[in-house]
Order: C-alpha cells, then sequence, then structure tokens
C-alpha cells in the first residue's frame, strides 16, 4: 500500500526512513516538532530544578556514604562503563572521518557511509557536546560538582541550575558531557537499515540511561545536569535532522553532497598527479 499523503493517517517514512509520525505536518508543534519538544523540555525541566533545587542533593545523596563518599567512583564496573562510553565516542568520530577520506581518495567508488549520515552524526556531535556543552556551559558556568559540595564532604557552597559563578574555574558541573555524548549516540540511528531501527533505539536508550547515571552515581554530576544535557544535544539533533534529512536546503541536499565529495576527491587526485615526483 502506497504511503498516504497525509502522514497523519498514512505511516510510511521519511528520507532517512524514519517514521513519518516523527515530523507529521499538521499536528501541534508539541507533539510533531522535536525541536519544539527539546526545548520545551529544557524549559520544563530548568523550572523544576529552579523551584525545587534539593531535588539534585536528594538525588545525588542516594548514592554518597558520610563516611566513604561516593563508593562507585572507586568500583571498577562504573569507571569501565565510563571508558566505553568515551571510547564510543571516539572511534565512531574517528572512524565516520576515515571513512570520510576513503570517499575522497577512491571518489569512483560508492560510499562507505553517506556523506550526509557523516555530516549529521559529526556535526551533531561538535556543535553538542563538544562546543555547546563542553566549551560553553561545563568551563563558564562554575558549577561546582556534587562531590566538592559542602553537602557531600567538600568545601564549597551547592549551586543551582544556571546560575554562573566562579567557584569551578574549568570543566565544571553543568551540564554533563557524558550524558551529552551518551544521547548523541542516537544519531547512529541513520546509519540502522530501517526494521532494525526500532530494537536499535531502544539497546541506545538503555545505553544512554547507563552511561549518564553512571557519572551522577559518581558524584561526578547532578541529576539537572544529565537532564539539561540531554534535551540540549536533542536541540542541536533536531536543528540537524531538519536541516539535512526533513527539509534540507539545495547546498546539503543529498545528491549536491554526494558530488561535492566525489569533486574534492577528483580535484586532490588532480593535485597530486601535478605534484613533482620527490
Amino acid at each position: 500500500m502506497a504511503d498516504s499523503p497525509n502522514p497523519v493517517h498514512g505511516g510510511g517514512t521519511d528520507a532517512a526512513g524514519w517514521p513519518r509520525s516523527w515530523i507529521l505536518r499538521d499536528s501541534p508543534a508539541l507533539l510533531s516538532d522535536p525541536l519544539v519538544q527539546s526545548v520545551a523540555l529544557i524549559a520544563v525541566t530548568s523550572v523544576i530544578f529552579l523551584l525545587f533545587p534539593a531535588i539534585d542533593v536528594w538525588f545525588s545523596g542516594l548514592f554518597y556514604d558520610p563516611g566513604n563518599g561516593f563508593p562507585v567512583a572507586r568500583l571498577a564496573a562504573f569507571n569501565g562503563l565510563r571508558a566505553i562510553g568515551n571510547d564510543l565516542t571516539f572511534l565512531i568520530s574517528v572512524g565516520l572521518a576515515a571513512a570520510l577520506l576513503v570517499n575522497l581518495a577512491l571518489p569512483w567508488r560508492r560510499s562507505l557511509v553517506a556523506p550526509r549520515d557523516a555530516l549529521f552524526i559529526l556535526s551533531t556531535l561538535a556543535i553538542g557536546p563538544g562546543l555547546i556543552v563542553n566549551l560553553i556551559l561545563k568551563d563558564h558556568w562554575g558549577r561546582p560538582r556534587p562531590w566538592r559540595i559542602e553537602a557531600f564532604g567538600g568545601d564549597q557552597p551547592f549551586v543551582g541550575i544556571w546560575r554562573i559563578t566562579n567557584y569551578c574555574a574549568t570543566n565544571c558541573s553543568f551540564v554533563a558531557g557524558e550524558a551529552s555524548s551518551a544521547i548523541w549516540l542516537l544519531t547512529l540511528l541513520v546509519l540502522i537499515p530501517p526494521r532494525w531501527r526500532g530494537l536499535a533505539m531502544r539497546i541506545l536508550f538503555v545505553l544512554v540511561v547507563l552511561l549518564s547515571l553512571d557519572r551522577v552515581a559518581m558524584g561526578g554530576h547532578f541529576l539537572s545536569d544529565m537532564l539539561l544535557a540531554w534535551w540540549i544535544t536533542l536541540a542541536v539533533i533536531a536543528v540537524a535532522y531538519r536541516l539535512l534529512y526533513v527539509a534540507p536546503p539545495p547546498a546539503l541536499a543529498p545528491d549536491r553532497l554526494e558530488e561535492g565529495m566525489t569533486r574534492a576527491g577528483n580535484a586532490i587526485r588532480r593535485l597530486f598527479a601535478r605534484s613533482p615526483a620527490a
């Protein structure tokens, strides 16, 4: 059966193989637009933790032992889980960069990874976890980490969300870098065949939760750091998805990106062909 022209009633998939219900055109934006949903989650989470900041201290306190600090921070399993998250981020980014280099070196061959998919995954990593979370928020908001505050044996006061202070100079608690990188892993779904995407999403969701809560349990971040890192990164992903898959401008259309990669590869080969032999 052909897809219905009305995505609300028709089902089917969009250009990237995602369910059309993810980008419904005639539904309220809060129900259909991932960017609006992400911004709404940022707003709601912010209001809750601004009105009830004690939630952060209470939740972190679940993992705190007055005589032993945050015990799981010294357990190999939790540190190993953290290493897995960091390794995944590194290997995925390096692997995709290598695939793009192969595309440039062999422009006549089919791309190992579609340029649009590689651009989507790498750009969201650079802008979300990289620029916004780590370079802007973590390095300039100055929120002390849970293990450093007085409630958990430290010497600094508890600082609520969005409050800029000088208690921490760099790589601070607000927001959670690992949680941001964890939720970014959902971008890998564009590489999964549509029929396996539902299962892959469930597996990735479990991994996202484990990687994110791991740092909260270790006393490295508050619950609000984790949640806001998720929603901010999802907002970046939603913008990139719209620009690359839902309504791409001509310069970002899939065929233009493929042609651009081929032209760049051929230009590089011609440049090296004209270079004098060593």
